[in-house]
C-alpha cells in the first residue's frame, strides 16, 4: 500500500489565490472556485511543480446547473468548457483541465477487453471506477438527487476527469504512484464538492477522502 498522498506530496507551501476577481491574499482553498481541499491544493502544486499557478473555467455553481439542465434534456447533451483549469503563470507553461459531466456506458476504462494495464494505467477501489496514469484521471460515480429528473430511479451518471497539459517540449510527471495520488486526490476533491452541491444521497457514494487502493482490471491475470 501507498504512503497517504499528504504524506508524499505535502510542500508546506503558502498558496496564491487564482481565479477571476480573487483577491491574492484569498485563502487557497478558493482555487478552482473553493472545490480543493488542502490536500488537492498541495497536489496541484506538486505536479505542476510549482505554488505560483491561476485558475480559470466555469465553477461549481455553472458546472452544477449544467449537469442539470443536461439531465433533463433529451439527447446527447452538448460539450461545455472545463469546470476548472489551473495553470502555472510562468512560461513555458502547464496546466491541470477539470471536467464534470454525464457519462454514458461506453465512457468506463474498465470494459474487459482493453488492456489498460499494459500501458501503465491503474485501476483504483473508489467511485464507480476511478483509474489514472501519469496523462490523466477519472472518477466515475452514480448520484441519486431530487436536483436530477429521473434519478430516483436511474441514478445519474456523473463523470470527471482530469487531464495534464504539457508545454509542446516539455514532459508529463513520471508515472509513479505520488503522480497518480495526487491526480486522484485532485479529482476527488472536485466531484466530492460536485455532488454535495447536487445533494447527491450518500455523496454519489464518494468518501470525504481519496482511496488508493488498488485493484486489477477485468481480465487482467
Amino acid at each position: 500500500m501507498f504512503a497517504p498522498v499528504s504524506t508524499v506530496l505535502a510542500l508546506g507551501l503558502l498558496l496564491t489565490a487564482c481565479g477571476s476577481g480573487e483577491d491574492e491574499a484569498s485563502p487557497p482553498a478558493q482555487k478552482c472556485d473553493g472545490t480543493l481541499s488542502p490536500a488537492a491544493v498541495e497536489a496541484v502544486d506538486s505536479v505542476l511543480g510549482t505554488h505560483e499557478h491561476h485558475s480559470a473555467g466555469i465553477g461549481l455553481a455553472r458546472t452544477v446547473n449544467v449537469l442539470i439542465e443536461d439531465q433533463a434534456r433529451e439527447g446527447r447533451p452538448p460539450g461545455h468548457p472545463s469546470m476548472c483549469e489551473v495553470a502555472t503563470e510562468a512560461s513555458p507553461k502547464s496546466e491541470l483541465d477539470i471536467d464534470v459531466w454525464l457519462y454514458d456506458r461506453g465512457a468506463l476504462y474498465d470494459d474487459g477487453a482493453a488492456k489498460w494495464w499494459t500501458s501503465g494505467r491503474h485501476l483504483y477501489e473508489m467511485g464507480r471506477e476511478a483509474s489514472t496514469d501519469n496523462k490523466s484521471a477519472s472518477l466515475f460515480a452514480q448520484c441519486a438527487s431530487p436536483r436530477l429528473k429521473g434519478s430516483d430511479k436511474q441514478p445519474a451518471r456523473i463523470g470527471a476527469s482530469l487531464e495534464f497539459d504539457k508545454p509542446t517540449k516539455g514532459a508529463y510527471p513520471p508515472n509513479t504512484p505520488a503522480t497518480r495520488e495526487a491526480y486522484l486526490t485532485v479529482l476527488h476533491s472536485v466531484t466530492l464538492a460536485v455532488v454535495k452541491k447536487l445533494g447527491c444521497e450518500d455523496d454519489a457514494g464518494l468518501p470525504e477522502k481519496p482511496v488508493f487502493t488498488e485493484k486489477k482490471w477485468r481480465g487482467e491475470q
